[in-house]
């Protein structure tokens, strides 16, 4: 009996030792704890992030963590350390990779990256962003320069979007120069001039001859302006002239309009727009060409010299202050055929030679320059002009040159070609403008071929060629009763000899008097608009590889774009072609 109570007190002695044991061991942990916080971190975990987040050291009152947790260093006695049931001496298990961890976390998944201190967290973002930027690869900028330089256009204007470097990068001088340079370039067609529900919707379709895609471009700077023309110098459009209605604004409205006399230039690469210096003389619908010139090309030198010696006339009573606002109109000059000394201004055909000029453009490799050419076109009054101004995009300016002979008439078409500016009238004249020497040729040919006088031929260059566009009848001459068919015939000039002679047809017959051709290179585009049904309007697309020997004419693009269009859009229509 006695030894039972003594064996009872001494369990309960031992109980209440153990009890305070492990309030000392609760104490002094909290104390350490306290300490560590206010000393600048808690203890880390084995990989020196974070804190041990593992079993704390609590010991109940029979003692010893219930999840395994290890004491005995805490209580000095390194033999009483008890092992999970999970360590590497029970099982045998080794671990696959990183270091081996035997300790047991308290904590479910995910509950662990709660209790880290906000500066860790940091620092753990601060890790993962490190490690996801190795896997990104740095190119050099020039290296990368040729990767997008290789890219279509389309894919180019998506590459900008990735980054401001990329798009810095794509725009800068040297990128364009290395893009206009290389041989990864494809053809783009450019319309202007869509007019939709009566106004002039200011939209650019530019099409993608490659791939056969559409792209709409919108040019609010061209809202409400028609008639206008266009012609590209190496990877810009320049658009000149035009009209635009004083009454009804944005409508092509020709009873109360103005004539303009600005010039704008786009660029499709950068989508930009900037205007240059206007003109001296408003025109609408103007002939344009673009030349190639010599680095020593001066305006001033060979088109200020010679100035015209025909009298302007005014009318009776007007004074010297007001000049008749007619006085470079062709009807005026008809009704005063006073100048004997035309003639004198076109030099002998046969005596000159038409060849390309040669230039000296040593120290100038990598680098051209060229020139704009507007003549004709129509006045402020809308009559037809007979004058003609050069522009020089170096110098930003615009002079005055050598009006047409006066016995050529209204010009209607025009294209440059191995330096000499050819013109083609109404009244069948052919003349070209010598733009390095500044003076007019009068060029007499074969018979020009046959043509309906509703359709006016159409000239066009391409690498040193001249051909012409024209309507002819097949069968029949067009009188009502008869069976008739027209056809269009592509015919190349011999600038040795003067003479026409018949190239291709056209598969399309002709349903568009106001069809817009371009050469680009070797190749010859065409457009054609008309309406069917009333107002439905259809494009028909056609391209010529002069370089063939066959040259057929094939469709591009048969997705018709220009179904919302009015057709008042097949007269004030107009291409560019540029390779991009």
């Amino acid at each position: 009996m006695l030894s039972e109570r003594s064996t009872g007190e001494e369990s309960l002695n031992q109980g209440l030792e153990a009890l305070r044991v492990s309030k000392r061991l609760v104490r002094s942990v909290s104390q350490k704890l306290k300490k560590k916080k206010h000393g600048g971190g808690l203890e880390e975990d084995d990989d020196g992030k974070g804190i041990a987040l593992r079993c704390l050291t609590l010991y109940g009152r029979g003692g010893g963590c219930k999840v395994g947790a290890d004491t005995g260093e805490e209580l000095g006695d390194p033999s009483s350390r008890r092992r999970s049931s999970a360590s590497d001496e029970g099982k045998g298990y080794k671990p696959i990779c990183g270091t081996e961890d035997t300790g047991v976390d308290c904590f479910s998944y995910g509950v662990k990256e709660r209790f880290w201190r906000k500066p860790n967290r940091k620092d753990f973002e601060l890790e993962e962003s490190i490690r996801n930027s190795r896997m990104h690869i740095f190119l050099p900028d020039d290296i990368l320069e040729m990767c997008l330089v290789r890219l279509p256009l389309t894919s180019l204007m998506t590459a900008r979007l990735v980054c401001k470097k990329w798009k810095h990068l794509t725009t800068t001088p040297r990128f364009l120069q290395m893009r206009r340079e290389g041989s990864h370039q494809n053809p783009w067609l450019f319309l202007f001039g869509a007019v939709k529900d009566g106004y002039c919707s200011g939209e650019i379709h530019a099409l993608d001859v490659s791939f056969e895609q559409w792209h709409k471009i919108d040019a609010n700077i061209l809202r409400g302006r028609f008639m206008f023309s266009v012609a590209s110098i190496q990877d810009d459009i320049y658009v000149v002239g035009g009209c635009s209605s004083l009454s009804n604004f944005g409508r092509v409205d020709r009873s109360s309009f103005k004539t303009h006399k600005g010039v704008m230039m786009f660029s499709p690469l950068t989508k930009s727009w900037r205007k240059v210096a206007p003109m001296k003389h408003a025109r609408s619908v103007p002939i344009l060409g673009v030349s190639e010139v010599g680095s020593d090309f001066s305006v001033g030198q060979s088109h200020q010299i010679r100035q015209d010696r025909r009298p302007r006339t005014r009318v009776g009573g007007a004074s010297d202050v007001y000049e008749d606002p007619h006085r470079f109109s062709l009807r005026r000059q008809y009704r005063n055929p006073s100048d004997e000394n035309e003639a004198s201004f076109m030099p002998n055909r046969k005596s000159y030679k038409f060849g390309r000029p040669k230039s000296d453009q040593s120290g100038t490799k990598g680098w051209k320059r060229f020139v704009l050419v507007a003549v004709g076109g129509h006045g402020s009054w809308d009559e037809p002009l007979d004058s003609g101004e050069i522009y020089d995009p170096v110098s930003n300016k615009w002079t005055e040159i050598q009006r047409l002979p006066i016995d050529i008439g209204i010009v209607c078409s025009g294209v440059v070609c191995n330096g000499i500016f050819y013109v083609y009238s109404e009244t069948d004249k052919l003349a070209g403008y010598d733009i390095e020497r500044g003076f007019w040729i009068g060029i007499q040919t074969a018979p020009f071929p046959p043509h309906i006088n509703e359709f006016h031929p159409k000239l066009v260059s391409s690498n040193g060629r001249l051909f012409m566009l024209s309507v002819s009848w097949c069968e029949g001459d067009g009188q009502i009763g008869q069976r008739n068919k027209a056809v269009r015939k592509l015919w190349e000039l011999d600038l040795l000899y003067l003479s026409w002679t018949e190239v291709s047809v056209h598969p399309d017959a002709p349903m568009d008097w106001n069809a817009v051709f371009m050469a680009n290179r070797n190749l010859i585009f065409g457009i054609e608009l008309f309406k069917i049904f009333g107002r439905q309007v259809l494009e028909f697309l056609t391209v010529c590889d002069v370089s063939d020997k066959r040259m057929n004419w094939s469709r591009i693009s048969r997705n018709h774009v220009t179904h919302g269009l009015d057709a008042s859009s097949c007269k004030t229509k107009s291409m560019a072609v540029l390779h991009l």
